[in-house]
């Protein structure tokens, strides 16, 4: 796995050995970012789930203005942590060691993110409860692009009772990005 373009183009990223992440492939991660790219230029990105932290990285080396990283397991945080130094973006990235809605309660009353990418551990719902968080949050307002990453078969069929619009959805051989942003 590896930064495909910005300041840090082309340098390799570790990931955490075992199944406690999926990392993003590079195809995947390229699709999604020519997606996102119109948006990136300053923007402020969060990262929740962030596993090796290779998707706020990413976001950071293609003009980010600064992202925060949510990661519980504490391995996976010094893998991203050794990520950022390496790629020399740690000055623009803050990372936050605990659950995700701990998390976004702790970000509580800052301005809203520009960017908000999650990718959960598949078949928990967890996008669900950070969806249902983020609906009456200032986190997000109605410019913030929220992208999900999922399994090809999770249902987002509520998210219209939340408050979002799905402005679009792009599926992969096994998951899918969705895209959403809340209804102004």
């Amino acid at each position: 796995m590896r930064v495909i373009a910005g300041k840090a183009r082309r340098l390799p990223l570790k990931t955490l050995p075992g199944r406690d992440t999926r990392p993003t492939t590079d195809r995947i991660k390229e699709t999604l970012f020519n997606i996102l790219q119109p948006e990136l230029a300053d923007c402020r990105f969060l990262d929740l789930f962030s596993g090796s932290g290779a998707i706020g990285i990413e976001a950071l080396s293609r003009g980010a203005s600064s992202a925060v990283f949510v990661e519980k397991n504490p391995k996976a945080c010094a893998v991203i942590r050794e990520n950022l130094a390496f790629t020399k973006l740690e000055e623009d990235g803050k990372l936050l060691n605990m659950d995700v809605l701990q998390g976004l309660r702790s970000l509580e009353g800052q301005e809203a993110f520009d960017c908000i990418f999650m990718d959960p551990p598949y078949g928990q719902e967890l996008e669900k409860q950070a969806l249902e968080y983020l609906a009456s949050s200032s986190l997000a307002d109605g410019n913030t692009t929220i992208i999900i990453e999922a399994d090809l078969h999770t249902d987002f069929s509520y998210v219209e009772e939340l408050g979002y619009q799905l402005e679009r959805s792009k599926e992969y051989k096994t998951n899918k990005h969705i895209f959403l942003h809340k209804r102004k």
